[in-house]
């Protein structure tokens, strides 16, 4: 098949604290096709913010350039994902009346806007403005409202704010990396969209993504975003924690997280022994695995933990009816799923992305989570329009943006 039947090309950049993941897909239809993927280790950026610019650009030339080589294309536009503990969540109400007496499309634009109008401090920057539900003259649990008739219409959203510098930060980087950004998402409503099930969304889910620097979660219900939260904890923290409790260098660390790791101790055979490399060109050391999962343990049990707690004092653990899925790389620690039942007292199951074709190694990975997300992101929105560091179009794609989620929902 030539370039030109080929259907459109969509690219998702995943910029994480530990690593940068492009992924290319071919998009037919609702058909997606993954075709090339790159990435590269990132060494600019800590918990989600860029600390280092021209290292940051670097690691994003380099996965997209390997991206780029796989699909045989040349890559010009991306949808990046944002995460980070300066990202914030919070619920807001609207009300307007109803001038025509019948609800039209400029009436849930006024509403939503109404909903959004509330103080947000001058070092935040809207993200996403995400309607959860709308009532008509005292009627909730509404999601269409347009052609109803009715003299009041209100709107619950949910707010997602992030740092306005760490957020223009992102789209710094991928400009003078040579890339148009078509839109920047929060990282979890990606991962969402690859990993979970329109059952899950109604009945009520909470998507944990552990990724290196973060663990984000995502409450949904009714079909709709419910609640945001991000803990500043994710795997680097555990990779940290055997590099110092095992002496060994941090790449070390990382592989033996990565083929030994283990969330429950107590299912490790005593007797299973691990070489463990030391540093400064010392002899490496030959320790029970057990050893391994009694430094990781208590750390993914911290963060677990936390998260539940979050659910707890937001009160909206009630509403998991579905429970909960953990996807990241994390995800992939054994055991995890078993530690993560116990502690939130849910059904838990790993998410891996779905309702995508192509690459083995992507589908079969919730470390792609995220990218793949991206991808389905962009594919149900409209990518004619992207912004630029210095452009300053943000807010202005706001409006869309809210349509965008609204119609996908109803």
């Amino acid at each position: 098949m030539s370039r030109e039947e080929r259907g459109e090309l969509l690219v998702g950049l995943d910029i994480g604290t530990t690593k940068i993941c492009a992924v290319v897909a071919e998009a037919i239809g609702r058909q997606i096709k993954i075709i090339g993927m790159g990435r590269a280790p990132s060494v600019g950026l800590r918990r989600g913010v860029v600390v280092n610019i021209e290292s940051t650009v670097d690691s994003i030339r380099k996965a997209v350039e390997e991206a780029e080589q796989m699909a045989d294309c040349e890559i010009g536009s991306v949808y990046v994902g944002i995460a980070g503990s300066h990202i914030k969540g919070f619920n807001s109400h609207g009300l307007i009346p109803i001038r025509s007496g019948e609800i039209r499309q400029d009436d849930i634009d006024r509403v939503v806007d109404a909903a959004r109008a509330v103080p947000v401090p001058p070092d935040q920057e809207i993200i996403h403005v995400l309607p959860q539900e709308f009532i008509v003259d005292g009627q909730p649990d509404i999601q269409d409202p347009i052609g109803m008739t009715g003299v009041r219409l209100e709107a619950d959203v949910h707010i997602v704010t992030g740092l306005v510098t760490a957020v223009h930060n992102i789209v710094k980087c991928c400009n003078r990396a040579g890339l148009n950004v078509a839109d920047v998402v929060l990282e979890p409503l990606a991962s969402a969209e690859a990993v979970l099930t329109r059952e899950e969304m109604e009945l009520g889910v909470g998507l944990l993504d552990i990724g290196g620097g973060t663990s984000d979660l995502a409450v949904f219900a009714g079909g709709t975003i419910k609640h945001t939260f991000v803990l500043g904890l994710g795997g680097h923290n555990l990779t940290n924690d055997l590099s110092v409790g095992l002496r060994t260098p941090l790449k070390e660390a990382e592989r033996l997280k990565e083929e030994y790791g283990c969330a429950l101790a107590s299912l490790i055979d005593k007797d299973q022994i691990i070489e463990v490399p030391s540093v400064g060109g010392r002899k490496s050391r030959r320790l029970s695995r057990r050893v391994m999962g009694e430094i990781l343990e208590p750390r993914v049990e911290e963060m677990l933990t936390l998260v539940n707690q979050e659910l707890v004092d937001s009160r909206y653990k009630e509403l998991v009816n579905a429970g909960l899925v953990l996807t990241g790389g994390t995800a992939l620690l054994e055991h995890i799923e078993e530690l993560a039942e116990q502690i939130f007292d849910l059904p838990v199951r790993t998410g891996y992305p779905a309702n995508v074709e192509g690459l083995e190694e992507i589908i079969d990975s919730p470390q792609w989570a995220t990218a793949v997300g991206l991808l389905v992101y962009g594919s149900r929105h409209d990518p004619a329009t992207g912004f630029g560091a210095r452009s300053g179009r943000m807010f202005s794609r706001l409006g869309s943006r809210m349509r965008d989620w609204f119609n996908k929902w109803i």
